[in-house]
């Protein structure tokens, strides 16, 4: 079976944002949500849930964000933009 690059979720107080997704991306956060639900055993009941680790785990597996996180940058305008 293919591991997912997410693992369960764990249980943190959140801060609320309130965010648009296209509906293909929804429907492939839903479908990611089911395949994890059978991968980890762990009752996924609202996809949206998956956003942050997704976020978290893509801004962690970032060269270039965290280069530019070493060097102390803002990250208020895009590498070679300010």
């Amino acid at each position: 079976m293919t591991k997912l690059k997410l693992d369960a979720l764990p249980d943190d107080k959140p801060v609320r944002l309130t965010v648009e997704l296209p509906a293909p991306v929804h429907r492939d956060l839903v479908a990611y949500a089911k395949v994890l639900e059978r991968q980890t055993s762990q009752t996924i009941k609202d996809p949206a849930k998956l956003i942050a680790p997704m976020l978290e785990r893509f801004m962690a597996t970032d060269r270039g964000f965290a280069k530019l996180r070493r060097q102390g940058t803002s990250g208020s305008s895009p590498p070679g933009k300010g």
